[in-house]
């Protein structure tokens, strides 16, 4: 009668979600200011000007048949036409219009991709701690999510990767600025990896892709992201202006296949197809038009920042470890209890909502989300004093 597993997804939601939810309730009932919710990774700080200016003038200049009706299924054409652009201009690789589609954010960008190239038995490996998610679209796609921690800074550990990539291996995912770490992947580490992947595609003789998940490019705190179609060839991009535009519910992003990518035509044709499938055509037009003015921009990077450091810097105090990210807006702390589950528990007596990081693929960690308002994480330091003392910090 139905889709059983479809079902029992939609039963066991996210558990950021969960949290976030229970927070909501929790509102209601003590009042918004007295939860201390770091469980969303929502963007906190205002689109840039030029958001509202650019909505204003296509409003004004465009007939609203145009502006509103459909696009091309991959995307307006002078959209297109304007991401490749940017990133040949920006990143020195010449990328081509006809290789670019619209989508509906980050995760209709790795659906489409993933079902672009999963056949029956591939593999896909996740560097983790990675973003729940993967593994649900991974497996939707018809592919099997195979998880390689990463190193003790949460960088790549290339020997571990090696010996999880075999001949059914399709991609690797990389996130870098990662969520959950806030660790940047640099370009020492990138190459090496390119040079391993070479090699697993040479002993193979078939193509292992790099799917660079990248919805936080532009939220650094003074490191370099590397373009990973620079440095690898066969790398398919998948990108949304979500978290650098402040733009989380308007859903818009694309793919960029590379140019350099062996059938780069008949990985783009399988993308079209992937999105007609799943029903990911003609992603939103007004924003299509809008980002494509936007192209690198971004809104205030330094609030991020002062919250990162504000935070980090009284966490430290208080006697609890954490690495201090180099990008994305997330704390990953280690929870000072063996079951961060628990540890989470014991945060939500003194109101304040961390995520365990269980389902990010990693035990012993709680993700800390710092997109919130500067005043709450003032508010909420007294909260972190008391749940360190109680956990014999």
């Amino acid at each position: 009668m139905l889709n059983k597993k479809m079902q029992k997804l939609g039963e066991e939601r996210s558990v950021i979600r969960e949290i976030f939810e229970y927070g909501n309730a929790r509102a209601k009932q003590i009042g918004r200011e007295n939860v201390f919710d770091f469980s969303l990774g929502n963007p906190s700080v205002p689109a840039p000007d030029g958001v509202r200016t650019e909505i204003e003038r296509l409003l004004r200049e465009l007939p609203s048949e145009k502006l509103h009706g459909y696009t091309s299924a991959a995307g307006a054409p002078e959209v297109r036409e304007a991401v490749a652009r940017y990133v040949t201009k920006t990143f020195g690789v010449p990328m081509r219009s006809d290789l670019v589609y619209m989508t509906c954010g980050a995760a209709a960008s790795l659906a489409v991709t993933l079902n672009a190239l999963a056949e029956e038995g591939d593999e896909f490996v996740v560097l983790t701690p990675c973003f729940p998610e993967y593994q649900v679209f991974i497996e939707q796609a018809g592919g099997k999510p195979v998880p390689v921690r990463t190193d003790e800074n949460f960088h790549i550990d290339l020997s571990a990767l090696a010996s999880a990539i075999g001949e059914r291996t399709k991609a690797v995912l990389v996130n870098s600025p990662n969520n959950p770490t806030g660790a940047v992947y640099g370009e020492e580490e990138l190459t090496a990896l390119a040079r391993l992947l070479k090699e697993k595609s040479a002993q193979y003789k078939k193509p292992v892709f790099i799917i660079a998940d990248e919805p936080y490019r532009e939220l650094t705190y003074g490191a370099k992201v590397p373009y990973i179609p620079a440095l690898y060839s066969e790398t398919i991009v998948c990108y949304s202006f979500s978290k650098s535009l402040s733009l989380a519910g308007e859903r818009i992003g694309y793919i960029a296949v590379s140019p350099a990518c062996a059938g780069s035509e008949e990985i783009f044709s399988a993308v079209c197809g992937a999105g007609r499938s799943l029903g990911y055509v003609c992603a939103p037009a007004l924003f299509q038009r809008v980002c494509a003015k936007l192209l690198g921009q971004s809104g205030d990077i330094r609030a991020y920042e002062r919250n990162r450091d504000r935070l980090y810097n009284a966490l430290i105090k208080a006697g609890f470890t954490c690495s201090k990210p180099q990008g994305a807006f997330y704390l990953f702390m280690k929870s000072p209890l063996p079951s961060a589950t628990e540890f989470c528990e014991m945060a939500k007596k003194h109101e304040l909502l961390l995520v365990p990081s269980d389902s990010f693929g990693i035990e012993g960690y709680v993700r800390i989300s710092t997109c919130v308002d500067y005043g709450m994480i003032e508010r909420s330091l007294p909260a972190f004093s008391a749940l360190a003392k109680e956990c014999g910090l």
